[in-house]
């Protein structure tokens, strides 16, 4: 038995992305077996039926739909509370771990068992506040905290705000979301690699040229200006998405899926990741922002003149770094991470690059290409790119492309990171170390960036970034970028 509390009720997060997935979740085959009471807070007063509405409307936007949901929206309650003032949210705790269906009050047996999920869908910097205001002893046994990304705002900050979680609750009860870690596509690299013979023997600088993970979008801020412009691109996805995308790629097989064995395994690979260069960071890194355009039929204006943006803080709408990871089987290989918004293509994808064969027969015609292994994030599939024999003459090469769609999973993206959280599994979870060895990863970037080291380079809405990047420009293991 469980109530989970939302903190950031009026938020776009709340609204958009987790009440759907919770929703989701309640409708699906896992839902089954959850006794969850929602509770709703933030810091103005607003009446009980505003909130209910909008839990229900969520539930409509997702298409959820049964008994479990009706149960939901029925018995959901909002609270006003002042999460940065000292004793309002452990209170808010207490009353949420002794309520029922019914409310606060309800029956004494059954709501003297639950459990308490705080759920910080709130900024950065409020959730560091309202952390701040709880006390060691402050949460009841077995409260569980959940914190969106970022996660601090370098490795100093992350480090701070570990300490403090850990005189609040332990460790296996703080869940990071990262949602790319609950997409089905990111989770089918895990078969991909280790249930295939075809593949995991050549996944190693024997065989690879490199590695590029790639997530551009053909959209602007969609009015997340306040949030954006004080993060960037990279903070608000090379750091946290794409480096948790690419601890996946690189790590060692681990012996089981538990959350300690495959949580173990991506560290390893993270603290074995560095920049490519790193007496010359600016040769292996990139930064740009958006200039006037258009996308598609959509004229868009610049970046520094979206409202809630300030120019003078040169926040990055792409952001680009090449990394290397030390271990035995990627040296020497070249890790791509790259990021941006207001693009001509939405292209989401990991894309993994075959070295040449060492010899081509004498007689086949036509100019070799690298075998590559696509994986799309949106639309999900799996793409194999090869040299075949051609139609016309059976000994010139043509290009062909073997491809299939992947399930999209029963459960969104949220919904299955809520799962987790609801179930007290963090195996989806970032863990604490390893939050901070992200930050550690693009420290020398940030710091090169700061002290004017490298350009922020423009680029037209609507274009393919700055000239010379892009998936198809030529890594150059020597000079990086």
């Amino acid at each position: 038995m469980t109530t989970l509390v939302v903190l950031g009720a009026a938020g776009d997060l709340t609204s958009r992305l987790l009440l759907p997935g919770l929703a989701d979740l309640l409708v699906s085959h896992h839902g089954g077996d959850l006794d969850l009471h929602l509770v709703g807070a933030d810091r103005d007063e607003r009446e009980q039926a505003w909130w209910t509405g909008v839990v229900r409307a969520a539930a409509e936007s997702a298409g959820a739909r049964g008994p479990a949901v009706d149960a939901l929206v029925e018995s959901t309650r909002y609270a006003a509370v002042d999460v940065s003032e000292r004793g309002s949210l452990a209170r808010l705790v207490q009353e949420a771990g002794a309520e029922g269906p019914g409310g606060p009050g309800g029956p004494g047996d059954e709501a003297s068992s639950r459990d308490v999920v705080l759920y910080f869908a709130l900024p950065p910097a409020v959730t560091g506040s309202a952390l701040r205001a709880l006390q060691p002893g402050d949460l009841p046994h077995g409260t569980r905290l959940v914190l969106e990304k970022p996660f601090g705002h370098d490795r100093e900050s992350a480090a701070e705000l570990n300490e403090l979680l850990t005189t609040l609750v332990p460790e296996d009860h703080v869940h990071r979301v990262d949602h790319f870690l609950g997409k089905s596509t990111v989770l089918n690299i895990l078969g991909l690699r280790f249930a295939n013979r075809l593949f995991e023997p050549m996944w190693s600088a024997e065989h690879v040229e490199r590695v590029d993970v790639v997530f551009d979008e053909d959209l602007g801020l969609a009015g997340r200006a306040g949030y954006y412009d004080h993060a960037g691109a990279m903070a608000d996805m090379v750091q946290s998405h794409l480096l948790q995308l690419l601890a996946l790629l690189a790590m060692e097989p681990p012996s089981t899926i538990s959350p300690r064995d495959l949580r173990d395994a991506k560290a390893a690979a993270l603290r074995a990741t560095r920049l490519w260069d790193e007496d010359d960071p600016a040769s292996c890194t990139r930064r740009a922002r958006w200039t006037a355009g258009t996308i598609g039929d959509e004229k868009l204006g610049a970046y520094a003149d979206e409202p809630g943006v300030d120019p003078e803080r040169e926040t990055e709408t792409l952001a680009e770094v090449v990394l290397a990871v030390d271990t035995w089987r990627w040296a020497g290989v070249p890790f791509r991470l790259r990021s941006g918004k207001a693009l001509s293509t939405r292209r989401k994808e990991a894309v993994i690059t075959f070295k040449h064969v060492p010899h081509l027969p004498t007689g086949l015609l036509g100019t070799q290409s690298p075998t590559r292994l696509r994986i799309g994030f949106g639309p999900d599939d799996v793409t194999l790119e090869l040299d075949l024999n051609g139609e016309d003459d059976a000994f010139g090469l043509e290009r062909a492309a073997l491809s299939t769609e992947l399930s999209p999973g029963e459960l969104t993206a949220y919904g299955q990171v809520l799962l987790g959280v609801l179930k007290g599994d963090p195996t989806l979870s970032v863990r604490g170390d390893t939050a901070e060895q992200c930050w550690r990863v693009v420290e020398p970037v940030v710091r090169a960036w700061s002290q004017g080291l490298v350009p922020l380079e423009t680029y037209p809405a609507g274009s393919g970034g700055p000239r010379g990047t892009g998936l198809m420009a030529d890594v150059d293991a020597q000079g990086c970028v």
